[in-house]
């Protein structure tokens, strides 16, 4: 049997979420690059950022484990931190197309400067050329 080569990927914030759920809705491909120790998972800062606004607003109830600890999660399964930088924040700004969401923005911009694969079940960011694992 091959073995399969390792990737970088980048989640995005419900497939982290999904991921500590440990929830069916996460894809059978998506969950074993995941749990594949050969793999360099990283979470953003801008779904730390997601994350934490969406449960103060009452949007995100289920992610109350994660909200009280953005940190510690990533650290507890492994993952690596994916901070923003300020050319990262320039290329969100400056991607082209009306999707309005500014943490999916931050996503792409991540994923095509990092050369990031996105995990993700949101078929948006395939308008902007990055590689989408689902």
């Amino acid at each position: 049997m091959g073995r399969s080569i390792a990737v970088r990927a980048l989640l995005d914030t419900h497939t982290f979420l999904w991921w500590m759920a440990d929830s069916e809705r996460l894809s059978g491909p998506a969950h074993r690059a995941i749990a594949d120790e050969a793999n360099d998972i990283v979470v953003s800062a801008a779904s730390a950022w997601e994350i934490a606004t969406k449960f103060r607003l009452g949007r995100l109830p289920e992610g109350e484990v994660a909200a009280i600890d953005v940190p510690g999660c990533i650290a507890s399964q492994g993952f690596g931190e994916l901070p923003i930088s300020v050319a990262d924040g320039e290329r969100a700004g400056r991607l082209p197309g009306p999707h309005r969401d500014p943490f999916d923005r931050m996503l792409v911009a991540q994923a095509l400067t990092y050369d990031l694969v996105i995990v993700s079940i949101d078929a948006v960011f395939d308008r902007y050329g990055v590689n989408r694992l689902w």
